[in-house]
């Protein structure tokens, strides 16, 4: 299985695994977040948009659904805590933020299962007792070869208290 995981330990590890992780992503990667509140899925997405803009000011668009960060590279930050339905996702177009050449980031992906593309990543966040978080992440179809080894080295730098 093409499965990675790791325990960071502060919220700051987490954006800097976010920020490895977008380094080996596509144009067109699609990224669907699954957890409970509060579990680190705006820090890890906070992280990936620093590698986009290098700029860390990410807010989670809970209450605007969608997020748009970037110009060359643009990351979406889809939210969708508070979708009614799978079917109000086709009027917020996103269609076109999924078929793009942008990368787009789901947060409650679990809420609209039949509109996520086979190829994506799946990102599962658990609590691990305070501020650490355990994730597993799932290639499907997206990642290059090797990019355990990447993420890998980045795990190494956080466990020594580093900030790849």
């Amino acid at each position: 299985m093409d499965c990675f995981k790791i325990t960071t330990h502060t919220p700051e590890a987490t954006e800097a695994l976010g920020e490895s992780l977008a380094a080996l992503l596509p144009p067109g990667a699609v990224l669907a977040l699954y957890g409970d509140l509060a579990t680190g899925k705006t820090c890890l997405t906070r992280g990936m948009t620093r590698h986009f803009t290098g700029d860390d000011t990410v807010h989670s668009p809970t209450f605007t659904l969608v997020n748009e960060y970037g110009k060359d590279q643009v990351l979406y930050h889809i939210d969708l805590y508070r979708l009614g339905c799978e079917e109000e996702l086709l009027t917020l177009g996103y269609e076109d933020f999924i078929e793009s050449n942008g990368i787009c980031v789901i947060e409650w992906a679990d809420r609209a299962p039949r509109f996520l593309p086979a190829q994506r990543i799946d990102i599962h966040l658990d609590h691990a007792g305070g501020d650490a978080r355990t994730l597993y992440i799932e290639n499907l179809g997206i990642l290059p070869i090797q990019w355990q080894q990447s993420l890998e080295i980045t795990a190494t730098e956080i466990e020594k208290g580093n900030t790849p």
